[in-house]
């Protein structure tokens, strides 16, 4: 959801959904309720679920009182004589934008990995297919490579780079998983036999067996196929255009998360001209309206670097937590000319030697230097302990009450 490729395919994704919530609502079979249009003010019961969620302090009734509101949501649409999949939807859109809702998530997700071994298990046992069902999920499969290429023209009938429609592209290669749920309930009402579920199960099965190891290998496949694919490109303005001014910078800060916006903020201290670079749209915006010069960069593309003026920037800091958008940043730079330092962010010590052997100058290990600071803290004697500054007010204006 950070980058840009990758809010277009969540866009293309939702609208996927939303069709097939359109045949779900279809195929649930009957007409609904008259009273049905009472459900239409759910939304006034959001204050009293959230405050509800509130008094809930036990990791137990948490996940409890999510399994509730899932079910019972799902009761309650099917009272009305309309799909229980809609009713889990749209009590979960009430508590979406829920300053809590990522800590319900993470306490259903156990048992939604469960359902899903369960769902996944109920479709293969509904039996083997049979030639021509066969047949058919050769033929659905073989689509795949059409059904990319549909894509990648639309995107760049839409004026985007060449490298953007390619990623969004592959994050759009396998089939949705809302063809075996909106398949479910087709059967169970009677639009489609049976015998179908088997091959939509291993159609989507098989187009994620295909997809994962693509996108694991995405940038070796752009750097093969960069020139043929550029050429599909339109030559109007770009909505995607990358910055390729760095002005009189002379510090580049690479993602402007907590760690970056430190950084950026203590070489702005010192009086040095430094610009900061990150993927997220919201981000850079929240940090230009704090006066913070950010420009728009996907630093794990190699035409940003090619096109980009690094002869004035002294240091690169790079501060992302993905370990193989790091290294390839790395290697990006040292392939592109640059030979100043480069001083990148990692947690975890075994990505050190990987990160060095990219061409990092140094690499910062927060978990350890804090444990030296505090072991040197511990051997002051008396009076001399020094107080400890601790900052109740984070760099990107959150109060993280955890």
């Amino acid at each position: 959801l950070g980058s840009y490729y990758g809010r277009i395919a969540i866009g293309i994704l939702i609208i996927q959904d939303l069709i097939a919530i359109g045949i779900i609502a279809y195929t649930g079979g009957g007409i609904p309720s008259f009273w049905a249009i009472t459900l239409f003010g759910l939304p006034l019961l959001r204050p009293v679920i959230a405050y509800l969620f509130e008094l809930l302090k036990d990791d137990e009734l948490v996940l409890l009182f999510a399994l509730v509101l899932a079910l019972g949501g799902a009761s309650l649409f099917e009272f009305f004589n309309l799909s229980g999949e809609l009713g889990a939807l749209a009590i979960g859109m009430l508590l979406a934008t829920n300053d809590r809702s990522g800590q319900l998530e993470k306490k259903l997700w156990s048992v939604k990995e469960a359902f899903l071994v369960a769902f996944f298990l109920e479709v293969g046992l509904t039996g083997f297919p049979n030639s021509s069902e066969l047949n058919f999920i050769f033929i659905v499969i073989l689509l795949l490579p059409f059904k990319s290429a549909l894509f990648f023209l639309l995107f760049s009938l839409f004026r985007l780079r060449a490298r953007t429609s390619f990623l969004s592209t592959l994050s759009l290669t396998a089939y949705s998983e809302f063809t075996l749920i909106a398949g479910i309930v087709a059967v169970s009402n009677g639009f489609l036999p049976e015998s179908i579920m088997v091959s939509f199960g291993l159609i989507v099965a098989i187009s994620y067996t295909i997809n994962a190891p693509l996108t694991i290998i995405e940038d070796k496949i752009w750097r093969f196929s960069e020139k043929f694919l550029k050429r599909f490109e339109r030559d109007e303005k770009l909505h995607d255009k990358q910055s390729i001014s760095l002005g009189a910078a002379e510090y580049l800060v690479i993602g402007m998360g907590d760690a970056g916006i430190a950084s950026y903020d203590e070489l702005k201290k010192s009086g040095k001209q430094v610009v900061g670079m990150d993927i997220d749209p919201d981000r850079i915006e929240k940090n230009l309206k704090k006066g913070r010069r950010i420009l728009y960069g996907d630093i794990q593309d190699t035409q940003l670097w090619d096109n980009i003026n690094l002869s004035k920037i002294k240091s690169v800091i790079i501060a992302m937590g993905n370990k193989l958008t790091k290294t390839n940043a790395t290697l990006n730079l040292r392939n592109s000319g640059y030979n100043n330092s480069i001083y990148v962010l990692t947690m975890r010590p075994d990505e050190t030697q990987a990160l060095q052997d990219a061409g990092a100058s140094a690499v910062s290990i927060p978990i350890r230097e804090a444990g030296q600071r505090l072991a040197l803290l511990s051997m002051v004697e008396g009076d001399e302990v020094p107080s400890i500054d601790v900052d109740v007010n984070p760099p990107d204006g959150r109060n993280d009450k955890n």
